[in-house]
């Protein structure tokens, strides 16, 4: 997973807004008591982070893979 594509899954479950602030200041004891932002920073790979967020925030199944977005057109 790519970084672009986790905060696109952050911001499509949580909102622009509230991603940002949970990615910020909500702990993860799964990534060793670092939050999402201190987790990719540290080397911590987006999709590890991303489902660490989905098993503290009981994101179901069904979502974790984000919405489904239309392709852009092109040409």
């Amino acid at each position: 997973m790519r970084l672009s594509d986790f905060w696109r899954l952050m911001d499509d479950e949580f909102g622009a807004g509230y991603a940002r602030s949970l990615a910020r200041d909500h702990v993860l004891g799964a990534l060793g008591n670092r939050t999402a932002a201190q987790a990719l920073e540290a080397g911590i790979g987006p999709r590890e982070v991303w489902l660490a967020l989905c098993d503290d925030m009981d994101v179901p199944e069904s979502r974790r893979l984000g919405k489904d977005h239309k392709p852009r057109k092109t040409g």
